[in-house]
């Protein structure tokens, strides 16, 4: 059977993209749903145009991915589409973080992110697609930012070597890069620290990010941005030398925030 598997499908750009894979590819039979909080699963029951199979499990919970490996082996389903949506991001200087935040970081949107896509690569097979969820903030340090955005920038570099990998075995791996998105991301990453206000400016529409993402993956492209401003940020990063940059985030940050 030809099956997507979404992680982190319980909010944000993971639930909208079992939305939208089960809307655009009509020849997976089935979605694997995968989150801690099953009832926010449930809740796509007959939502969701496609059979959904609701999982609830924490990727970053080595029983859990062992009870992950082993559905997989013994159902051995054909995976079309992978995609690692689970993340989260806390706000804040060095140091005002909690440890276990920021060891959690890292744990979930880099060791987790590798953890599953291992696991799934031995049933993906030939023109299927992996589909990582970084951000905009792979593409340069951020202040107050600063355990998110390496771990995203880590996803970005794992994605493109990844991608080079298996390009033999015609699956195209794509790193997703969006900027802030309206989601329920900064009800956590909020609680310890305010969002930039410059950020607020370009909050992007998650429908709209996860169908552009969908749309780059299918022509096969190895980074998804989506957004002039975001567009404009990737050729920022690599045309101007980084402390520049961060000397003017900083200067904006404290003239738009009045601090």
């Amino acid at each position: 059977m030809k099956i997507a598997i979404i992680t982190g499908a319980s909010s944000g750009m993971g639930r909208e993209a079992a939305f939208q894979i089960g809307d655009m590819f009509g020849g997976i039979g089935e979605i694997w749903l995968i989150a801690r909080r099953r009832e926010r699963l449930e809740e796509l029951e007959g939502r969701v145009p496609a059979k959904i199979r609701c999982m609830d499990m924490d990727v970053t919970d080595k029983e859990d991915m062992e009870k992950l490996a082993g559905i997989l082996a013994a159902e051995k389903p054909d995976v079309k589409i992978l995609v690692n949506a689970a993340g989260f991001g806390k706000i804040g200087r060095v140091g005002e973080v909690d440890p276990e935040s920021e060891r959690g970081m890292i744990r979930l949107n880099c060791e987790a992110l590798c953890a599953v896509t291992r696991l799934v690569l031995p049933y993906m097979s030939d023109n299927s697609r992996i589909l990582q969820f970084a951000s905009a903030a792979a593409f340069l340090p951020q202040p107050k930012f600063a355990v998110y955005a390496a771990t995203k920038s880590f996803v970005l570099s794992y994605s493109r070597a990844l991608g080079a990998e298996l390009r033999s075995r015609r699956i195209y791996v794509t790193a997703v890069c969006p900027g802030p998105v309206k989601t329920e991301f900064f009800d956590i990453a909020e609680t310890t620290g305010e969002i930039p206000i410059y950020k607020k400016f370009v909050m992007a529409d998650a429908r709209k990010v996860v169908r552009r993402a969908l749309r780059d993956s299918c022509m096969g492209k190895s980074v998804s941005v989506y957004g002039v401003t975001m567009k404009a940020l990737h050729v920022l990063g690599k045309a101007v030398p980084h402390p520049w940059i961060l000397e003017l985030m900083v200067i904006m940050d404290r003239e738009l925030s009045g601090k």
